[in-house]
């Protein structure tokens, strides 16, 4: 692959990385994760 390949794939996989993480932010799933990431956290220090 020459350099030019090589920076397409990059802003593609780039280009399907904020599409994706735009589904997930549209589907409320940024919500769902810190929910459980606050009770995992929670959890490891006693309090929850």
């Amino acid at each position: 692959m020459n350099r030019t390949q090589r920076n397409i794939v990059r802003l593609g996989l780039l280009a399907g990385g904020i599409l994706f993480l735009g589904i997930g932010i549209a589907r409320g799933e940024m919500a769902e994760v810190f929910l459980k990431a606050t009770r995992i956290c929670l959890e490891c220090i006693g309090i929850g």
